[in-house]
């Protein structure tokens, strides 16, 4: 026969409590890209409404994205886009009562949002080739994790 192992960890003897995750990241875009962005001129539309909507999506998502993430309750989510000298830095909050933690959700929504952004701009960021020598999304990491009250 082959390996076993444990698909999905127990967690049913874990007591629910609050908890708490909190992660960023940046896209590094051309400062045309970015004038585009600040006064509502990407032909997609709004970058930062659409790119929202895509983290709020992708945070209750998580479990069906990232397969040892257990389908988690959340009682809240938070978005926080801002637009920089080189790039757009989102930021995102995820809370829930539960028995495991929300940084997964964080995470994934962060890169989900980061992922739109590129999406609606690409065409403004392409090279004369159909290349992107500029975009690039970085820095996506947690910045806070809290268990408990």
């Amino acid at each position: 026969m082959g390996e076993e192992f444990e698909a999905l960890v127990n967690i049913g003897g874990k007591p629910i409590v609050p908890r708490e995750a909190i992660a960023e990241g940046f896209i590094r875009l051309q400062p045309a890209t970015l004038d585009a962005i600040r006064e509502g001129l990407v032909t997609k539309g709004d970058v930062i409404q659409a790119s929202t909507v895509a983290v709020i999506q992708a945070v209750k998502d998580t479990s069906r994205i990232v397969p040892h993430c257990h389908p988690i309750p959340l009682t809240g989510c938070d978005v926080d886009w801002n637009v920089e000298d080189d790039g757009l830095r989102c930021l995102v909050r995820v809370r829930a009562e539960w028995k495991t933690g929300v940084e997964m959700e964080a995470l994934t929504g962060v890169s989900a949002g980061l992922l739109c952004a590129w999406d609606m701009v690409k065409s403004l960021e392409k090279d004369d080739a159909g290349q992107y020598p500029s975009a690039v999304i970085e820095q996506v990491r947690v910045l806070e994790k809290r268990k408990g009250e």
